[in-house]
């Protein structure tokens, strides 16, 4: 017997939906067959089985969302409960071949039941009767089955999956409230987001005023000289008289035209994943300003042959990407994760390079082994991880494993970006827009004179459990070395 569980498709990933099952209940499935398919707000991906046999249960049918970790499926051996039908099942059941018997009338009406008590009293219960009997006890409800909801068949009762129980409970809502939208008539996880939401956007109602008091209490004298608790009890905030001020609701900022927009599943992800990180990672930044001169003649003199070989410019990142690389052989401790007291240091450097999703939100694809790989390599890769991940199209490896990040906003024109550790790694680099501007330079001589060069911005954000500001400073100075002085034309 093999469990089929829901894969983390991500380290940001926590929740997944199948969107189609591959084999149905009964049927043979190979080991790393394709089983079933997964979209989660990163990717779309199909599922390998992790074992031969047969497919015995279903627990999770299509449409239905569910944590990371919560069991799909059940394969079998095949020797026994291979036929067994489904606790979901794909496609109806066959009728039986002959119909049941119908029940035989019993040989003789039982005795009626012993009328309760008109009123409860405080003597102790009186024994059974001979021939009187007994009202049965009323049989508990099953725990995961509720009135159907509404969008549902009401003559059925509605099963919950673990996740939406859990927010139904945790939001004070009932099934009743909720419209269902998933397969079979079935309440999403989204269909009671949609609840939450409203209930938020909606201003609470004003509380009712307090009744005046039939007489003003007396008053009371204060001590001469008061407790030392007493200062503790002071509330902070502004202060309304003697009381503090109440708690400013969000509706008081809305005005009339505003326009709520409840998060889609993605900006949901993305927000919990940076608060997460700036919970856990005490965040510091340094940036430098870098000459780009060097790179830009590279890519005057090879960028119409570049274009005509690979179909696509030779942008800047590449150039920053592969020099940052190199900067982690000698500076190491970026290339690394905390776990609990102690540094992991990576022995590959999987390039993480974030890609923005029509403004919907991010997606940080990895190049792995990224230590390997020559400056055409790295834009090939870029190139390939950006597009599929516009359309969709990356895998579960695509986006794991990553080592140290780069986020890229200079096409955009920026001049200064403080970017969020991308966890559980340690170090996040941020390139912003490069332009021509006025520098000094140094002559053959020893003179200085003003030069137009083309400069940038490159700044760093790094967890400061990990190193210090003197480190995060030295490995800048070399991506900016490397970015002068290499010799990139070999590598094209």
């Amino acid at each position: 017997m093999a469990d089929v569980v829901m894969p983390q498709l991500g380290e940001t990933v926590t929740e997944g939906t199948v969107t189609r099952w591959m084999k149905a209940v009964g049927e043979q499935v190979e080991r790393d067959e394709p089983l079933f398919e997964v979209s989660t707000d990163k990717v779309d991906s199909e599922v390998p089985s992790p074992a031969a046999g047969v497919l015995t249960e279903i627990l999770v049918p299509e449409g239905e969302t569910v944590e990371v970790g919560v069991k799909l499926a059940v394969i079998g051996d095949g020797a026994a409960g291979g036929d067994a039908p489904s606790a979901v099942e794909t496609s109806p059941a066959a009728p039986p071949a002959d119909p049941p018997a119908p029940p035989q009338p019993p040989a003789a009406p039982p005795p009626p039941r012993a009328a309760p008590p008109a009123a409860p009293s405080a003597d102790p219960p009186a024994p059974p009767q001979p021939g009187v009997a007994e009202p049965p006890a009323p049989a508990p409800a099953p725990e995961a089955e509720l009135p159907a909801a509404s969008g549902a068949d009401a003559s059925e009762p509605l099963v919950l999956s673990p996740v939406v129980r859990k927010l139904l409970a945790e939001s004070g809502i009932t099934a009743a409230e909720v419209t269902a939208t998933g397969v079979g008539g079935r309440i999403t996880r989204e269909d009671v987001l949609k609840v939450i939401d409203a209930r938020h956007a909606t201003p609470p109602p004003a509380a009712p005023a307090a009744p005046p008091s039939a007489a003003p209490a007396p008053p009371v004298s204060a001590p001469a000289t008061p407790p030392a608790v007493a200062v503790a009890s002071i509330p902070s905030g502004p202060m309304v008289g003697a009381q503090p001020a109440p708690a400013q609701s969000m509706a008081s900022f809305r005005r009339a035209g505003d326009q709520v927009i409840p998060f889609s599943n993605m900006r949901r992800r993305t927000a919990e994943h940076m608060v997460r990180s700036k919970a856990t990672s005490p965040h510091a930044f340094i940036a430098n300003e870098v000459d780009f001169e060097g790179v830009e003649r590279v890519r005057k003199a090879w960028g119409e042959r570049f274009r005509a070989e690979e179909g696509f410019s030779l942008t800047y990142l590449p150039f920053i990407a592969r020099s940052a690389v190199e900067a982690l052989r000698d500076f190491p401790l970026l290339n690394a994760s905390v776990l609990d007291d102690s540094l992991v240091v990576h022995a590959e450097v999987n390039l993480g390079i974030a890609v923005d999703l029509a403004h919907e939100g991010l997606i940080v694809p990895v190049i792995h082994r990224a230590e390997e790989v020559t400056l055409r390599g790295v834009a090939r890769r870029i190139r390939d991880l950006a597009e599929r991940a516009r359309g969709r199209q990356l895998n579960a490896d695509d986006i794991s494993g990553g080592t140290f990040s780069i986020t890229n906003d200079g096409p955009f024109g920026t001049f200064f970006t403080v970017p969020i550790i991308n966890q559980p790694q340690v170090a996040i680099l941020a390139t912003d827009g490069i332009a021509r501007r006025p520098v000094v330079v140094t002559q053959a001589d020893g003179s200085e004179s003003i030069a137009i060069h083309s400069t940038g911005i490159l700044g760093v954000s790094w967890d400061h459990r990990a190193v210090d500001g003197a480190y995060v400073s030295s490995f800048l100075a070399r991506v900016s070395e490397l970015l002068g002085s290499r010799d990139w034309a070999a590598e094209l």
